[in-house]
């Protein structure tokens, strides 16, 4: 497993005045811009190449990161256009630059002290979830995890939230202008839609597996967690 996608597009409305200016994976926490957190972390265990799904804000992506060659990685960048495609759109566009092989997926809005290394290199099914406790601000959480790691989208406890960090296949795409149907522009090119449809595809057909991470974890969607995290970090450093 040697390729990763990072999706980084996100328009980071709610972090606003500090993503007027700066895409919220850049902006800096504990000393460094959020996503080089996920870059070294991918270079460590031996990924070496990177693509980085852009919109608002893109050129400040290659301005910053270069090449990824000061990790000893080779990034590259999908660009979207000036409005997101969404998860499962910018997924969509990102594959004619990713292997065939199963990748990593990230959101680069997160932080985590989670093993990267820990999660399977291949999937038993389509795609392997790392689940997380609820957060404040998401206490219902998104999927059960069951006792034999394969994820439901139902509400019998406990449910889990999906961390933003996983590995998937790319024929987890296969057949999505069937799945997503009118929930989506289907000629737009590239079209926009979300993932989750495909997502609860792979759960009905036992599919999708999931392990659950009990460290640390931030959805870093407001600037009062980006501050509480930046302190955090600053103060274990």
């Amino acid at each position: 497993m040697r390729h990763a996608l990072i999706f980084a597009a996100g328009l980071g409305e709610r972090m606003r005045p500090l993503t007027d200016h700066t895409p919220k994976p850049l902006l800096p926490v504990g000393g460094k811009p959020l996503i080089v957190w996920h870059l070294e972390k991918l270079a460590a265990i031996d990924v070496h190449y990177v693509v980085i799904n852009t919109s608002h804000l893109a050129e400040q992506f290659p301005d910053t990161l270069g090449d990824g060659s000061r990790w000893g990685l080779r990034i590259r960048y999908a660009y979207e256009g000036p409005t997101p495609l969404e998860t499962g759109g910018g997924m969509l566009n990102a594959l004619g630059l990713l292997g065939p092989e199963p990748f990593i997926v990230i959101n680069g809005d997160v932080w985590t002290d989670a093993d990267f290394a820990a999660l399977p290199s291949e999937p038993r099914g389509l795609a392997h979830l790392l689940m997380v406790d609820n957060p404040a601000q998401h206490p219902h959480g998104d999927f059960r995890l069951d006792d034999e790691g394969l994820l439901h989208d139902d509400d019998a406890p406990p449910r889990l939230t999906y961390s933003g960090l996983g590995v998937f296949r790319r024929e987890l795409l296969d057949d999505w202008r069937e799945v997503i149907g009118h929930t989506a522009d289907l000629d737009a090119q590239p079209p926009a839609f979300k993932l989750k449809p495909l997502l609860l595809r792979a759960m009905a057909q036992e599919k999708l597996s999931g392990s659950h991470h009990r460290g640390a974890w931030t959805d870093v969607g407001t600037p009062q967690r980006l501050n509480e995290l930046d302190a955090r970090l600053r103060s274990a450093s």
